[in-house]
């Protein structure tokens, strides 16, 4: 089993980074069992916010898709101070359309960005929901590393055809997502 790079995105003040399926050879189809989606070094322009995704099924005009998940975060201090594992249940879905956190606290100093992967599986299902996974690390406005671990369902049958990224506020001034297609074994 390995992984096939289908596209790259590069940040450059964007205010969201989407693959389109049909645009730039984005192709969500059933060729591949799961989509992994690496987000690398993305930098916000704003201080403090949070990295997420949304989907759109095929036919729908935007990205507004019906969540249901659960996340938690690990938390650790640069002078080694604070160390915590916990639940928080604000970032939680329950049967709504918002954009759903992946990464937590980012911060805007030309250090700061976060990093990840998040997991869609089965993203051209016509019969099953689409479940996702996501492992997020920031390094947090306040000197701190903050891993945040994500999953849950999108509530369609329909098949997914498109993904945006995006910080809740503000531009995304750098970074890179590389969408990748894992081999059927």
């Amino acid at each position: 089993m390995g992984l096939t790079l289908i596209k790259a995105l590069t940040a450059s003040s964007s205010s969201s980074l989407d693959f389109v399926d049909g645009t730039s050879d984005v192709v969500f189809d059933n060729t591949y069992n799961e989509y992994q989606f690496h987000f690398v070094n993305v930098h916000p322009a704003d201080n403090d916010i949070y990295y997420t995704f949304q989907v759109n099924a095929d036919g729908g005009a935007s990205f507004d898709e019906t969540i249901t998940s659960t996340s938690f975060y690990s938390i650790h201090a640069e002078d080694g101070s604070g160390g915590d594992v916990a639940y928080h249940a604000s970032y939680d879905q329950a049967q709504t359309a918002n954009y759903q956190t992946i990464a937590i606290g980012g911060g805007n100093d030309t250090d700061e960005s976060s990093s990840g992967i998040l997991t869609l599986y089965e993203p051209s299902s016509t019969t099953y929901v689409k479940h996702f996974i996501s492992q997020g690390t920031a390094y947090h406005h306040a000197d701190k590393t903050i891993t945040t671990y994500a999953a849950g369902y999108i509530n369609t049958t329909s098949a997914i055809d498109e993904i945006s990224f995006k910080f809740s506020s503000g531009n995304t001034d750098a970074g890179v997502i590389k969408m990748y297609g894992l081999a059927k074994s």
